[in-house]
């Protein structure tokens, strides 16, 4: 033994201070290698529809629903299955419901405990006992643990089973107690929960959505585009913070920013009004969904608003294109290609005509040119983005809960995509005059956008870091997008169609081949039989047939589709994951009407399930990263016991 381990082991020591101690703790962790796998939930592109998030997260994609139907069989009713779920999703609201109904209370409380009770041992199974007792409400902490642990059809245990129910009717505590065993449901029946990106966008609650995550037990981000365009906005990019804006305004969705947020639109209202008052901004309409309603006064300001932050956003644009030159975006500085008397823009030598010209702020001679009233807007709004607590608080959520991928259990997990060659070998990227590929690079950015956030960080490096983010957000080889453009002026102002084409990077043209994804994951370090690439971001055409599984099993793509602006588009609301100790189970979403329809009507999103791939054995907590390093655990309590067996490390009085 060297001295490094001895030293090693003396700190161990404080913990395991004698024989005893350090026998019971491998007992403990060899007895935990042997339970069942906990269970993971696969989530991405929530973008802010926190009703389907929240509802898919209170049923685990629909894994409760297939507990309660395993457990009581044909018991029960599926009326009566169906109320339970519901009562298991949203208690608080479903018992308010049901006591407005039900004529017999107490003897509903009777057998809906029992069930509930039977629902909870059920998810609890494949727990310790110590884990267990750690998610338990203080209040009840011991109550649910003795039902949990004693049955009813125990003879010598009923009578003690019904007086402890009965009490807890008797005491008027049967609502608190149901809700509590609810949450400790929900609590248990997901272990972790991943989120593959692009929480922000589109959907009103993404602030709602964080502020869920930042109560949940367990769960991992890997950024998507859409939240590093809001990290960018919280850094203080301009260009990302018109982005946020554009994209907030072109969807009429302006809850996250102004009730989550708190920033102010005013200013930038007053702006539009007085600068687009007269111009019907056509292209600028919002995108309404179909129950959105909207009356025309403020339609036609959310327009004018619309293009006001457009044009600036494109200003901001080209002068960090500008300033970045080895990025090789100056292409897409676009105003300075208008010809603004024969309304044209030119793109790669040819002409196309625009579908207006109408820019009061833009001075020909200087298109990019900021205007004394845009420079004040942006200072303004800059301001209101930075001072946001809320926001600041939950970009540093994402960041402490986040990078721009991960690998857990032979899977590699990241938003978009790895930029690759054409023949599907890694492509090295720049970033200030180095290079790096795969790995390399995915760790690098996430440093990157971190040293956005530091006080210590160098001005320079701040100033590149804080730039990267619209790199990361529209660049050709960011991780994040990896296209050849963001045709965004194109769609606005061009009719010529063939000018809104963004060809797709290497990766989603080969990421159908099982030899590239080989060597994604081999390349990353991800070792295993059953290793696989989950992502999102894309959106899978299921109604043309479009397969989630690609490359043979390897690559899985589950783009939650939440966003009821894709559904058309893909004909569901998209795909989760879950991953169990009996192996995969993709579950394709029909889209959600609303929780209140689910509590009222006790409709639950309609789901359908894929088995992807079963395992040949119910896979153990051996089976997993946690179990390498608790047998790496045992093998330092081995020598621990060997250093005290051998008196090269003394036992210690235990006072505990």
């Amino acid at each position: 033994m060297n001295i490094d381990e001895e030293r090693y082991l003396h700190l161990l020591s404080n913990t395991y201070p004698t024989v005893a101690d350090a026998a019971s703790e491998i007992i403990n962790l060899e007895a935990i290698l042997n339970l069942p796998k906990g269970t993971e939930h696969f989530l991405a592109d929530l973008h802010g529809e926190h009703e389907a998030f929240i509802h898919v997260l209170k049923n685990a994609s629909g894994n409760i629903k297939r507990k309660v139907s395993e457990i009581f069989g044909n018991t029960i009713r599926e009326a009566e299955k169906k109320e339970l779920c519901t009562l298991i999703y949203y208690p608080e609201q479903k018992l308010e419901l049901i006591k407005a109904v039900e004529q017999d209370l107490d003897d509903w409380y009777h057998i809906t405990i029992h069930q509930l009770v039977k629902v909870c041992r059920e998810v609890s199974s494949k727990y310790t006992r110590s884990k267990v007792r750690k998610t338990l409400p203080e209040e009840f902490g011991y109550i649910i643990e003795e039902l949990l642990h004693e049955r009813p059809d125990d003879n010598d245990k009923a009578a003690y089973v019904a007086v402890i129910v009965d009490t807890i009717i008797s005491t008027g505590r049967a609502d608190d107690f149901i809700i509590a065993v609810c949450n400790v449901i929900h609590r248990l029946a997901i272990d972790q929960l991943h989120i593959l990106g692009d929480i922000y966008d589109r959907g009103p609650g993404a602030h709602i959505i964080l502020d869920t995550l930042r109560q949940y037990h367990s769960w991992d981000i890997q950024w998507g585009n859409h939240d590093i365009l809001w990290m960018g906005a919280s850094a203080g990019n301009d260009a990302c913070i018109c982005n946020v804006l554009r994209l907030s305004l072109r969807y009429a969705n302006l809850a996250t920013l102004e009730e989550g947020y708190g920033i102010n639109l005013v200013p930038l209202a007053t702006f539009a009004l007085d600068t687009y008052g007269d111009d019907p901004c056509t292209e600028f309409i919002p995108k309404l969904l179909k129950d959105a309603k909207m009356d025309e006064k403020t339609l036609q300001l959310t327009a004018k608003m619309h293009k006001a932050i457009t044009v600036i956003q494109f200003k901001q644009e080209a002068a960090i294109f500008h300033r970045r030159k080895e990025w090789n975006m100056e292409d897409r500085c676009l105003l300075e290609s208008v010809d603004y008397e024969k309304q044209t823009c030119r793109i790669d030598g040819t002409d196309y005509p625009m579908t207006s010209c109408s820019f009061p702020t833009i001075d020909p001679v200087n298109p990019s040119v900021m205007t004394a009233e845009e420079t004040l807007l942006m200072q303004k709004l800059h301001h209101s983005f930075r001072v946001s607590e809320k926001l600041r608080k939950h970009i540093r959520t994402i960041m402490s809960h986040g990078c721009m991928f991960t690998i857990c259990n032979q899977n590699l997990l990241f938003h978009a995509s790895i930029p690759l060659n054409e023949d599907g070998s890694l492509k090295n990227v720049e970033i200030m005059g180095e290079k790096y590929a795969g790995r390399q690079l995915m760790n690098y950015i996430g440093q990157l956008v971190r040293a956005a956030f530091q006080n210590d960080t160098p001005a320079d490096l701040k100033q590149y870091a804080k730039d990267y983010f619209l790199y990361l957000w529209c660049g050709k080889d960011s991780p994040l997008f990896d296209k050849s453009k963001m045709a965004t002026f194109e769609r606005y102002f061009l009719t010529d169609k063939e000018t809104f084409k963004e060809s797709k990077g290497y990766y989603f043209l080969l990421r159908n081949s099982a030899e590239v994804c080989e060597h994604i994951l081999d390349a990353f370090g991800v070792k295993g039989s059953n290793r696989h690439i989950i992502n999102g971001h894309v959106p899978v055409h299921a109604s043309k047939g479009e397969n989630p599984i690609k490359a043979g099993g390897l690559l899985m793509v589950i783009d939650g589709g939440f966003s009821e602006a894709y559904h058309s588009e893909t004909g569901i609301a998209g795909y989760t994951l879950v991953y169990h100790s009996r192996g995969f189970q993709l579950v394709q979403h029909e889209p959600f009407t609303s929780a209140r329809d689910a509590i009222n009507l006790g409709t639950d999103i309609k789901s359908t399930t894929q088995i992807v791939e079963m395992s040949t054995h119910r896979m153990l907590v051996a089976d997993t990263d946690k179990g390498i390093e608790l047998r790496s655990q045992i093998e330092d309590l081995r020598k621990l016991l060997y250093a005290y067996r051998h008196g090269i490390i003394k036992e210690r009085e235990n006072k505990h």
